[in-house]
């Protein structure tokens, strides 16, 4: 960054420009873009790890009755609960690069209040920082939309319940929501030969009800908003450091190193 604890540029600018110039190194559309990354992904990985606890218990409680049919599930789940843990490390660790790879850049491009330059090595490490960020948003866009997966299942579900309930206080038949069912078995949750697989009629509606389904369904939206902050703050770092590149580059190009 700008070197303003150096005795002599402190007295000729004095305390208030120091203070100004060092300000206007710091980088924040990256300062912005890590504190949504943090944000998205203690999130993400919180609600997220939880949710899938909570699933585990209420797919075995109420939609499986014998192990053999869960074990695929839970082990599903418990290796997506170690990868959470690797997401979490990583992206700690990669917002820390990127946001010191936008004080660099800031710096660089701010050169005249410092002695910091442009050079070829600083060029290309902010390609590397693009190209990889640019891969991340891709890959984190996947992981974004297979998130929406589990919200929509609760959402249906609790629409199923609400038709459900319309129908038991209009309707004198007890039968007459009974064939009103949902299967986990359709979602991939479980094996087709799972029994019973399904809840229907009151049976689901009381499901619904209950507090882990409340608890889970609001979890998995919460891990739903943390991947959609994180994507957001990719694209901020995209833009962030496409802007720093593209003006080092010139920079580079008017000769100055």
């Amino acid at each position: 960054m700008f070197p303003v604890t150096q005795p002599w540029l402190c007295k000729a600018l004095g305390c208030y420009d120091c203070c100004i110039r060092c300000l206007g190194a710091v980088p924040y559309p990256s300062l912005v873009a890590t504190l949504l990354c943090y944000a998205g992904m203690a999130l993400f990985c919180g609600c997220g790890h939880e949710a899938l606890a909570q699933t585990e218990i209420l797919v075995e409680t109420y939609f499986a009755r014998n192990v053999q049919d869960f074990s695929v599930m839970a082990s599903f789940i418990k290796y997506f609960q170690y990868v959470i843990y690797g997401l979490a490390s990583f992206f700690f660790l990669y917002g820390i690069l990127l946001l010191a790879e936008g004080f660099y850049a800031t710096s660089a491009v701010k050169q005249k209040f410092g002695e910091f330059r442009s050079t070829q090595c600083g060029r290309c490490l902010s390609l590397t920082f693009i190209i990889v960020t640019y891969i991340l948003a891709f890959i984190w866009l996947a992981v974004f939309a297979l998130s929406a997966i589990p919200v929509f299942f609760l959402f249906n579900m609790e629409q199923t319940c609400h038709n459900i309930n319309i129908l038991a206080e209009t309707t004198p038949s007890i039968n007459q929501h009974g064939w009103i069912c949902m299967d986990a078995r359709q979602y991939g949750l479980l094996p087709w030969n799972a029994m019973p697989g399904k809840a229907c009629g009151m049976t689901l509606a009381s499901i619904c009800k209950t507090s882990e389904f409340y608890v889970t369904y609001d979890l998995y939206i919460a891990a739903f908003a943390g991947a959609g902050i994180t994507l957001l703050a990719l694209f901020v770092y995209l833009v962030a450091t496409t802007y720093n590149y593209a003006v080092l580059r010139f920079l580079g190009r008017k000769g100055v190193r």
